[in-house]
Protein backbone atom coordinates (compact mmCIF):
# COMPACT_ATOMS: atom_id res chain seq x y z
CA UNK A 1 0.00 0.00 0.00
CA UNK A 2 1.26 3.83 -0.72
CA UNK A 3 1.82 5.87 2.03
CA UNK A 4 0.63 9.37 2.02
CA UNK A 5 3.32 12.19 3.32
CA UNK A 6 2.97 13.54 6.56
CA UNK A 7 2.58 16.72 5.30
CA UNK A 8 0.23 16.08 2.29
CA UNK A 9 -1.58 13.95 4.86
CA UNK A 10 -2.60 17.12 7.17
CA UNK A 11 -3.16 18.97 4.28
CA UNK A 12 -5.54 16.73 2.92
CA UNK A 13 -6.97 16.50 6.46
CA UNK A 14 -7.31 20.10 7.07
CA UNK A 15 -9.26 20.47 3.38
CA UNK A 16 -11.48 17.59 4.35
CA UNK A 17 -12.72 19.61 7.59
CA UNK A 18 -13.25 23.11 5.87
CA UNK A 19 -15.25 21.57 2.95
CA UNK A 20 -17.78 19.91 5.76
CA UNK A 21 -17.76 22.88 7.45
CA UNK A 22 -18.84 24.98 4.48
CA UNK A 23 -21.60 22.65 3.45
CA UNK A 24 -22.69 22.61 7.47
CA UNK A 25 -24.29 25.62 7.20
CA UNK A 26 -25.03 26.88 3.82
CA UNK A 27 -28.09 29.37 4.78
CA UNK A 28 -25.32 31.51 6.86
CA UNK A 29 -22.51 31.80 3.50
CA UNK A 30 -25.90 32.73 1.73
CA UNK A 31 -27.58 35.30 4.32
CA UNK A 32 -25.19 38.71 2.93
CA UNK A 33 -27.90 41.08 3.31
CA UNK A 34 -28.83 43.46 5.93
CA UNK A 35 -31.61 46.08 6.22
CA UNK A 36 -32.24 48.77 8.87
CA UNK A 37 -35.34 50.46 9.19
CA UNK A 38 -37.10 52.26 11.58
CA UNK A 39 -41.13 51.46 11.58
CA UNK A 40 -42.67 52.10 14.26
CA UNK A 41 -42.95 49.62 17.38
CA UNK A 42 -40.33 47.19 16.89
CA UNK A 43 -41.99 44.20 17.76
CA UNK A 44 -44.06 44.62 15.37
CA UNK A 45 -41.46 44.91 12.31
CA UNK A 46 -39.88 42.28 13.56
CA UNK A 47 -42.86 39.67 13.43
CA UNK A 48 -43.57 40.77 9.96
CA UNK A 49 -40.72 40.69 8.43
CA UNK A 50 -39.63 37.44 9.68
CA UNK A 51 -42.64 35.60 7.79
CA UNK A 52 -40.87 36.67 4.83
CA UNK A 53 -39.30 33.94 2.78
CA UNK A 54 -35.53 34.21 2.39
CA UNK A 55 -35.31 36.91 5.85
CA UNK A 56 -33.45 34.06 8.17
CA UNK A 57 -33.85 37.05 11.04
CA UNK A 58 -35.06 40.08 12.51
CA UNK A 59 -33.21 41.61 15.01
CA UNK A 60 -34.58 44.76 17.61
CA UNK A 61 -32.78 47.07 18.45
CA UNK A 62 -31.91 51.37 18.68
CA UNK A 63 -30.00 53.17 16.38
CA UNK A 64 -29.39 56.98 14.69
CA UNK A 65 -28.87 58.43 17.94
CA UNK A 66 -26.00 60.01 20.47
CA UNK A 67 -25.89 57.77 23.24
CA UNK A 68 -23.88 54.68 23.49
CA UNK A 69 -25.46 51.42 24.56
CA UNK A 70 -29.04 52.84 25.49
CA UNK A 71 -32.04 51.07 26.96
CA UNK A 72 -35.37 50.95 26.18
CA UNK A 73 -36.13 53.40 28.59
CA UNK A 74 -33.76 56.08 27.46
CA UNK A 75 -34.81 55.95 24.20
CA UNK A 76 -38.45 55.90 24.71
CA UNK A 77 -38.00 58.38 27.00
CA UNK A 78 -36.60 60.89 24.01
CA UNK A 79 -33.58 62.81 23.86
CA UNK A 80 -31.05 60.11 23.07
CA UNK A 81 -32.11 60.96 18.84
CA UNK A 82 -32.20 57.10 18.68
CA UNK A 83 -34.87 55.11 16.91
CA UNK A 84 -36.47 52.05 17.94
CA UNK A 85 -35.25 49.98 14.55
CA UNK A 86 -34.38 46.79 13.12
CA UNK A 87 -31.73 44.91 11.12
CA UNK A 88 -32.99 42.43 8.68
CA UNK A 89 -30.64 39.82 7.64
CA UNK A 90 -32.10 38.08 4.41
CA UNK A 91 -30.49 36.13 1.22
CA UNK A 92 -30.70 38.10 -2.20
CA UNK A 93 -30.73 35.21 -4.00
CA UNK A 94 -34.20 34.46 -2.41
CA UNK A 95 -35.72 37.89 -1.68
CA UNK A 96 -34.01 41.52 -3.12
CA UNK A 97 -33.62 44.54 -1.14
CA UNK A 98 -35.87 46.63 -3.48
CA UNK A 99 -38.69 43.78 -2.72
CA UNK A 100 -38.13 44.24 0.98
CA UNK A 101 -38.02 48.29 0.57
CA UNK A 102 -41.07 47.84 -1.01
CA UNK A 103 -42.67 45.46 1.74
CA UNK A 104 -41.32 48.04 4.30
CA UNK A 105 -43.30 51.04 2.69
CA UNK A 106 -46.47 49.11 2.10
CA UNK A 107 -46.19 47.92 6.24
CA UNK A 108 -45.89 51.20 7.71
CA UNK A 109 -47.33 54.84 7.47
CA UNK A 110 -44.57 56.65 6.00
CA UNK A 111 -46.68 59.86 6.05
CA UNK A 112 -46.83 60.79 9.37
CA UNK A 113 -43.57 62.21 10.69
CA UNK A 114 -44.94 62.21 14.87
CA UNK A 115 -44.28 58.44 15.07
CA UNK A 116 -46.13 55.40 13.89
CA UNK A 117 -49.71 54.51 14.95
CA UNK A 118 -50.54 54.88 18.31
CA UNK A 119 -46.84 55.29 19.15
CA UNK A 120 -45.97 59.05 19.39
CA UNK A 121 -42.86 60.88 19.84
CA UNK A 122 -39.03 60.36 17.99
CA UNK A 123 -38.43 57.13 18.98
CA UNK A 124 -41.23 56.01 17.47
CA UNK A 125 -40.86 57.98 13.91
CA UNK A 126 -40.37 55.77 10.50
CA UNK A 127 -36.66 55.88 8.77
CA UNK A 128 -34.33 53.81 6.61
CA UNK A 129 -30.63 53.74 6.89
CA UNK A 130 -28.26 53.15 4.49
CA UNK A 131 -24.48 52.26 3.85
CA UNK A 132 -23.26 53.25 0.64
CA UNK A 133 -24.70 55.26 -2.78
CA UNK A 134 -26.21 51.96 -3.67
CA UNK A 135 -28.23 51.49 -0.99
CA UNK A 136 -29.35 55.10 -0.98
CA UNK A 137 -30.81 54.60 -4.80
CA UNK A 138 -32.38 51.84 -4.00
CA UNK A 139 -34.40 53.34 -1.12
CA UNK A 140 -34.87 56.79 -3.36
CA UNK A 141 -36.76 54.29 -5.65
CA UNK A 142 -38.62 52.61 -2.85
CA UNK A 143 -39.72 56.05 -1.68
CA UNK A 144 -40.49 57.49 -5.12
CA UNK A 145 -42.62 54.30 -6.26
CA UNK A 146 -44.17 54.39 -2.54
CA UNK A 147 -45.14 58.15 -2.80
CA UNK A 148 -46.09 57.45 -6.71
CA UNK A 149 -48.50 54.72 -5.45
CA UNK A 150 -50.47 56.38 -2.60
CA UNK A 151 -50.32 59.36 -4.03
CA UNK A 152 -49.15 61.27 -0.86
CA UNK A 153 -45.96 62.79 0.53
CA UNK A 154 -43.75 60.36 2.01
CA UNK A 155 -41.89 61.56 4.91
CA UNK A 156 -39.92 58.76 5.65
CA UNK A 157 -36.37 59.53 5.47
CA UNK A 158 -33.31 58.17 4.59
CA UNK A 159 -30.46 58.57 6.38
CA UNK A 160 -26.71 57.54 6.81
CA UNK A 161 -26.12 54.23 9.00
CA UNK A 162 -25.08 54.32 12.15
CA UNK A 163 -24.01 52.46 15.04
CA UNK A 164 -26.74 49.52 15.51
CA UNK A 165 -27.71 48.68 19.27
CA UNK A 166 -29.24 45.16 20.15
CA UNK A 167 -31.95 45.76 21.90
CA UNK A 168 -32.37 44.08 25.58
CA UNK A 169 -33.14 40.10 25.36
CA UNK A 170 -36.92 39.81 25.97
CA UNK A 171 -37.32 42.08 23.50
CA UNK A 172 -36.30 40.11 20.50
CA UNK A 173 -39.13 38.09 18.93
CA UNK A 174 -41.80 39.02 21.83
CA UNK A 175 -44.37 38.18 18.91
CA UNK A 176 -43.95 34.32 20.49
CA UNK A 177 -42.74 34.42 24.00
CA UNK A 178 -44.77 32.90 26.16
CA UNK A 179 -43.01 35.02 29.54
CA UNK A 180 -46.37 35.93 31.32
CA UNK A 181 -46.51 39.73 31.61
CA UNK A 182 -49.05 42.71 32.51
CA UNK A 183 -51.32 44.29 30.47
CA UNK A 184 -54.04 46.76 30.72
CA UNK A 185 -56.15 43.91 29.95
CA UNK A 186 -54.37 41.88 32.72
CA UNK A 187 -51.64 39.26 32.58
CA UNK A 188 -50.99 37.61 29.24
CA UNK A 189 -48.12 35.76 27.20
CA UNK A 190 -46.03 38.12 25.68
CA UNK A 191 -47.27 36.32 22.44
CA UNK A 192 -50.65 37.51 23.54
CA UNK A 193 -50.03 40.44 24.77
CA UNK A 194 -48.20 41.38 21.64
CA UNK A 195 -51.68 40.84 19.89
CA UNK A 196 -53.49 42.68 22.19
CA UNK A 197 -51.16 45.85 21.66
CA UNK A 198 -51.11 45.59 18.06
CA UNK A 199 -54.77 45.52 17.85
CA UNK A 200 -55.29 48.40 19.86
CA UNK A 201 -52.67 50.14 18.47
CA UNK A 202 -54.87 49.43 14.80
CA UNK A 203 -51.47 49.10 13.00
CA UNK A 204 -53.20 46.80 10.76
CA UNK A 205 -56.34 48.55 10.43
CA UNK A 206 -54.63 51.88 9.42
CA UNK A 207 -52.37 50.07 7.13
CA UNK A 208 -55.06 48.66 5.25
CA UNK A 209 -56.92 52.05 4.89
CA UNK A 210 -53.19 53.33 3.21
CA UNK A 211 -52.58 50.50 1.53
CA UNK A 212 -55.49 48.19 0.68
CA UNK A 213 -54.83 44.74 -0.65
CA UNK A 214 -50.99 46.33 -1.28
CA UNK A 215 -50.64 45.79 2.55
CA UNK A 216 -48.27 42.72 2.80
CA UNK A 217 -48.63 41.41 6.56
CA UNK A 218 -52.29 42.63 7.06
CA UNK A 219 -54.09 39.08 5.83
Amino acid sequence: MKLIHPLKSAALALAIVLGCLAHANPAQAADKGVLTVAGGCFWCVEADFESVPGVSEVVSGYTGGTVKNPGYKQVTGGNTGHYEAVQIHYDPARVSRDTLLSMFFRSIDPTDAGGQFCDRGASYRSAIFVSDPAERAAAEAAKQAAAKALGQKIVTPILPAATFYTAEDYHQDYYKGTKLVLTRGGPKSQSKAYKFYREGCRRDQRVKELWGSAAPFTG
